[in-house]
């Protein structure tokens, strides 16, 4: 019998289990469904790249891509009625919102007598599989790291033999592109892996170094094709060796995980502090709360490091992970806005926006989150700039009014006889000042005042 092949976040032919599956079954339909929930959610850069990565997949599958707009609730029971599919194969999904997703498509299906079966994830280890001692979940991650690491995970899974296609079903064509500034990277399972054979080719040699100096672009960039499984992180675990520099990648595709495992445990984490005694910390808000915002957002606040980090997230949809911390530690330390805020106003902006790994990086920064040890880290800005981008190399590049400018000066251009230069604005926080602000609203918590 026919079965449904419904595709979400692995948009790819190679290393698919449940396309195996749906393979050895019969002859399997293609589907994606453009979720109108997810796509409002999504932010114009996501919903882009999407668009270009089904187009890539449609040409894998030699135009055979069936595209359907609207509630999966009701569309994939409906496309599994109309060519008599007996199941509908899928990779599981661990998010809060896919799986209340899954639960309503699979009560659908079952009222016409079909199945929806759940083969492979996102994942290498699925959230959820490794645990404390006591069972409980992991809170920290090296822990996790060491009991994710052997726990294992299978090589690539090799593709099927023969995939039969079903033909003659009628498809939405994709919507248009919707406009966007930025300069997205090309998108489909072919561009994934060229990027992982030039990264191995590259800066995978001095990764657990280059990746904090972003001027190096010493960084996979490979997380735009994780969120939609152009790659599947298997196929990159599968080339590494056991040089530090490798196991520092490895170790990054493990945070990816760890925060989906911390996702799958506590669903609200992605939206309000793991560490409730922290909930009621103050937080500024009102008009000038929203002026600091907006200087923020678009690379105006003064400190070059952080408006290079911002304007590149205009410029590019993406920015280093080095930087992120920055950028996000001085809007929730040194302007006291709440964390969720910036975390809406990533995933609204990269390209590689994925709710769990964004959620849980600002709760780290923020010190909401999982880490033992979290408040009292506060990055400055200044001090960052001078160790990771030394010779200012990527403030030049992305704060074109400070390209004139030598040495530590850029990264400090307030310092200058005559202020910064005509076009720049000088810092709209002392960070001394806000660290200690930021310290003591962290006591007042900590003390229950």
């Amino acid at each position: 019998m026919p079965s449904v092949l419904w595709f979400r976040r692995d948009l790819r032919l190679a290393d698919h289990p449940a396309l195996v599956e749906a393979a050895e079954a019969g002859p399997a339909l293609p589907l994606f469904v453009l979720d109108p929930g997810l796509l409002r959610a999504a932010g114009p850069v996501r919903v882009a790249f999407l668009i270009r990565a089904l187009r890539a997949l449609d040409d894998s599958l030699g135009g055979r891509l069936v595209v359907r707009t609207g509630d999966p609730g009701d569309v994939v029971p409906a496309v599994a009625r109309e060519i008599d599919a007996e199941a509908v194969y899928v990779s599981a999904d661990f998010g809060g919102y896919g799986r209340d997703r899954d639960r309503r498509v699979a009560a659908g299906l079952e009222l016409g007598g079909r199945r929806l079966v759940r083969v492979g994830s996102p994942y290498a280890v699925d959230p959820g599989t490794v645990r404390k001692g006591d069972g409980g979940p992991f809170q920290v991650f090296t822990p996790y790291y060491r009991a994710w690491r052997a726990h294992g995970w299978a090589p690539p899974s090799p593709p099927p033999a023969t995939v039969r296609w079903v033909e003659g079903v009628g498809a939405e064509p994709l919507p248009e592109e919707p406009p966007v500034q930025a300069a997205l990277p090309p998108a489909g399972e072919a561009a994934a892996l060229a990027r992982l054979d030039a990264f191995l080719a590259g800066p995978a040699a001095g990764y657990d170094g280059s990746r904090d100096r972003p001027a190096d672009n010493g960084t996979s960039r490979l997380s735009p094709y994780l969120k939609y499984g152009c790659i599947h992180p298997r196929q990159i675990l599968a080339r590494l060796d056991r040089s530090k520099a490798h196991e520092k990648l490895r170790s990054e595709l493990a945070w990816r995980e760890f925060y989906a495992d911390v996702v799958w445990h506590r669903p609200g984490s992605t939206s309000a502090s793991l560490r409730p005694e922290l909930a009621g910390m103050r937080v500024d808000a009102g008009p000038e709360a929203d002026e600091r915002f907006r200087a923020w957002a678009g690379g105006r606040t003064g400190y070059p490091l952080v408006d290079a980090g911002m304007r590149q997230l205009l410029a590019e949809a993406w920015m280093p992970n080095r930087v992120r911390m920055v950028v996000a530690s001085f809007l929730v330390k040194d302007l006291h806005v709440d964390w969720t805020r910036g975390a809406r106003w990533f995933l609204r902006h990269l390209v590689d926006g994925d709710t769990a790994s964004n959620s849980g990086n600002w709760q780290w920064v923020a010190g909401t989150g999982t880490d033992p040890a979290p408040y009292f880290r506060i990055f400055n800005p200044v001090t960052q700039a001078k160790e990771h981008d030394p010779d200012g190399a990527y403030v030049r590049r992305w704060v074109p009014e400070l390209a004139g400018l030598a040495g530590a000066a850029v990264h400090e251009p307030w310092k200058l006889p005559g202020g910064p230069p005509d076009g720049y604005p000088p810092p709209i926080v002392d960070h001394a000042e806000e660290r200690a602000e930021a310290l003591r609203r962290y006591a007042e918590v900590k003390d229950g005042r």
